[in-house]
Parts: structure tokens; sequence; C-alpha cells
């Protein structure tokens, strides 16, 4: 049973390698994709995700993270 499996994931993989070697359109356009992502999730990264634990140590962040899980502890029992 193994290398039925193996096959078809062989198969599945060269249907795929096949199919990306053949692209015309294909290529450009995935090539445009990646390098959205990269630059939107750089952006949020700057913009959004900024590192509110760097600079601090162990004893700061765990009791930073404590008080943060307890305020959304008490903020969701609260709405009940």
């Amino acid at each position: 049973m193994p290398e039925r499996n193996s096959n078809i994931l062989l198969s599945v993989w060269k249907f795929y390698v096949d199919g990306f070697r053949n692209m015309t359109w294909g290529r450009p356009l995935w090539g445009l994709i990646i390098l959205k992502i990269i630059i939107l999730f750089a952006v949020l990264r700057v913009f959004f995700f900024q590192p509110v634990l760097s600079g601090k140590t162990d004893s700061e962040k765990s009791d930073f993270v404590g008080d943060r899980l307890v305020e959304r502890v008490e903020g969701t029992a609260g709405s009940d």
C-alpha cells in the first residue's frame, strides 16, 4: 500500500511540475502575486505589528503578557 501512495504523490508532483513548466502567462503572474504578498506583509509588519515586547526583560515580558490575558478574560466574562 505505501508504494501506491508514493506513486500517487509522485504522479501528482509530476503533474504540477509539468504544468508549471509549460506555463506562458502563469510564471509572471505567480511572480507578481509573490511580490505583492511580500510587500503586503512588509507593510503590515512595519505599521501594524510593531514588536511590543522588544527591549524588555523576561520578567517584564511575562508580566505584560499576564496582564493582557487577565484583561482579556475579564473583558469576556463581563460581556455574558
